[in-house]
């Protein structure tokens, strides 16, 4: 796995003394791209350590999560498990697809209750369980499975997160990502930003951009994962966009802006919203003058493939 990220310059929105960077994740892999593999990596070495043939998880049609874990899964040859959050015989969005290609079995555990049987599901964590479409099962058809709740959610993956600081901070690149007095980031589940805030430093302010609406209970799910639970972070709530995967024309004119500006591509669920929240935060005064800004560009474009072609200004 690559993962030598650089860190590039926002230029257009450096200016009146602050300093705009961004954290290229999404440069790390082509699949298992940005924050998906470190929050996958130390999952992936659990697994093998505990003799899992297969490792399992959830995740929607377009899942990010599903398709970086069908490629490290055959990568380090165990074999994979996606419960998907869709109905049986609905079109197989390409996203399924390319995990199908990396040797992924699909369980399609519908839309109204998959955080239910998810919630089931996850009780077996580590215990074993497969053969799912078979209702009577001999105990010598079950083989350890290891599972990973949705987004790679826990304890282990937010130090896996924790990496994306300490990798850099430890390949004597010479801008330290200590030097930042904000660190931004775009929160799903909340992994990513709990790895970075126990990794960062006490003078640097992080901030969280979540992607779902009226998200009540994030920030006790975030706490959950911190080595200090009081450590402090900002969550900013406005900028959803309308909610999870929701788009406006404004979204889409912006992320191409930035990529004919800049060259960043983003997609619709997280790094869209996250620059546009940037760019809005710039604008009100948001950050103290003469600041410098770290945003984290989190990868992984699938989402952009529910859009049709031609809406966005650069390949997936």
């Amino acid at each position: 796995m690559h993962t030598n990220p650089t860190i590039q310059k926002i230029i257009y929105l450096s200016q009146n003394g602050l300093n705009v960077d961004i954290l290229r994740l999404d440069q790390i892999h082509p699949v298992v791209s940005g924050n998906k593999w470190y929050k996958l990596r130390f999952y992936i070495q659990v697994a093998l350590a505990q003799n899992a043939n297969i490792i399992a998880s959830f995740g929607g049609p377009y899942s990010n999560h599903l398709v970086a874990l069908a490629f490290a899964a055959k990568a380090n040859n165990l074999a994979s498990i996606g419960y998907v959050r869709a109905n049986e015989g609905e079109p197989i969005t390409p996203t399924l697809q390319e995990a199908q290609q990396y040797g992924m079995q699909l369980v399609f555990l519908g839309r109204s209750l998959f955080q239910t049987k998810k919630e089931e599901l996850l009780i077996k964590t580590n215990s074993t369980v497969y053969n799912t479409n078979s209702e009577n099962i001999a105990k010598s058809d079950f083989i350890p499975t290891y599972f990973v709740d949705e987004g790679g959610y826990g304890k282990i993956g937010a130090t896996g997160a924790a990496t994306i600081i300490t990798d850099w901070e430890q390949s004597g690149n010479n801008n330290p990502i200590s030097c930042y007095d904000y660190i931004i980031a775009a929160v799903g589940t909340g992994t990513m930003l709990a790895g970075i805030i126990n990794a960062s430093n006490t003078h640097q302010t992080i901030i969280g951009i979540p992607v779902l609406k009226n998200e009540g209970t994030i920030e006790s799910e975030i706490r959950a994962l911190l080595l200090d639970p009081e450590k402090p972070f900002t969550l900013l709530h406005q900028f959803h966009q309308g909610g999870y995967a929701k788009i406006t024309p404004i979204l889409i004119d912006y992320m191409n802006f930035l990529w004919a500006t800049e060259q960043i591509p983003t997609d619709i669920v997280y790094t869209g919203k996250l620059l546009f929240a940037v760019d809005q935060l710039v604008k009100e005064n948001y950050f103290k003058p003469n600041s410098k800004i770290l945003v984290i560009h989190s990868g992984g474009l699938q989402g952009n493939r529910s859009l049709a072609k031609g809406i966005l200004q650069f390949n997936r």
